[in-house]
């Protein structure tokens, strides 16, 4: 039997996660959500390298979609992790109401 490390089994069962849900955000949507944010989603920052960040966790029932995804600069996306949106963005001192105001106002613009 082969030892397995941390890393390799949160891997492997992040891997099975994403696999049992339907992913149906496209390049372009993804293209679009960054320019019309225009940084991170979260703290502004204007990072050229912004990741995908879920704002329903994967692995909390969430997915790769339109409504779900905003941009995030590396340092929001690794500190959030699988935080709920809300939660963390209190325990951080982040305008929250505004965060969501606007990610609804955005999802709906790109939707339409």
């Amino acid at each position: 039997m082969t030892s397995r490390t941390r890393a390799a089994t949160y891997a492997r069962r992040r891997k099975r996660r994403m696999a049992r849900v339907e992913h149906d955000l496209t390049d372009v949507q993804w293209a679009q959500l960054r320019a019309q944010w225009g940084g991170c989603a979260y703290c502004g920052a204007d990072d050229p390298a912004l990741q995908k960040d879920c704002v329903l966790p994967i692995s909390r029932g969430g997915r790769y979609t339109l409504a779900n995804v905003v941009p995030a600069c590396r340092s929001c996306n690794a500190s959030k992790c699988n935080l709920e949106v809300t939660t963390w963005m209190r325990r951080k001192k982040l305008d929250e109401r505004a965060f969501l105001v606007r990610q609804a106002e955005l999802a709906r613009r790109l939707i339409e």
